[in-house]
C-alpha cells in the first residue's frame, strides 16, 4: 500500500501527538485507538476543518464520556457500537450505519456492542482550527484529544 506524503503527515503527526493505540497501552483502563487519518481547512467555512479519524474498539471496550466542540459525523466500517447522546436513548448501530452528533452535546455511551468482535468507526468532525475533536466532561477528569496540523490530502 502506497501511502501519500500528506498522509504520512498527518500518520507521524498523530504518533507524536500519542493518538494512536500505543500510546493508551499504559493507561490504567486501555481507551479505544485514535488513529487519525486526514485534515484539510474548508475554504467554504474559514477557520474551520474537517477532521478524518479512525476509531477501533477491542471486544467489550468503551470510551469515556465526551462531547465534541464541533459537528462530528460517525459511520461503523465494522461490527456494532452503542451509542448514547444526552437526551436520547442508547442505540446499538451496526456496520453500515451512521449518525450525526451536534456539537456540544454529551455523548455519554459509546462502546464496542461485542464482548468477542472487534469495531471499528470512521468519524468526520468540523471544529475551529484550534479546537480539539473530543473534550471530556467536566466531571470525567480526562484531557482533551489534542488537534492535529492541517494538511491537504
Amino acid at each position: 500500500m502506497k501511502i501519500s506524503p500528506s498522509r504520512s503527515a498527518v500518520l507521524l503527526a498523530g504518533i507524536a501527538l500519542g493518538l494512536v493505540g500505543p500510546a493508551f497501552a499504559h493507561e490504567p483502563r486501555a481507551q479505544e485507538a485514535i488513529m487519525p487519518v486526514m485534515q484539510q481547512a474548508i475554504p467554504e467555512l474559514p477557520g474551520k476543518v474537517v477532521r478524518m479519524v479512525v476509531v477501533s474498539y477491542k471486544p467489550g471496550q468503551s470510551s469515556d464520556a465526551h462531547m465534541h466542540p464541533g459537528s462530528v459525523f460517525a459511520y461503523v466500517a465494522q461490527g456494532s457500537v452503542v451509542s448514547q447522546l444526552e437526551g436520547q436513548p442508547p442505540r446499538t448501530y451496526r456496520q453500515g450505519e451512521g449518525w450525526y452528533e451536534t456539537p456540544g452535546v454529551h455523548h455519554l455511551v459509546s462502546r464496542n456492542a461485542s464482548t468477542t468482535e472487534p469495531a471499528t468507526l470512521l468519524v468526520w468532525a468540523i471544529s475551529g482550527l484550534n479546537q480539539p475533536v473530543k473534550l471530556p466532561l467536566p466531571a470525567s477528569g480526562a484531557t482533551p484529544l489534542a488537534q492535529l496540523p492541517v494538511v491537504g490530502h
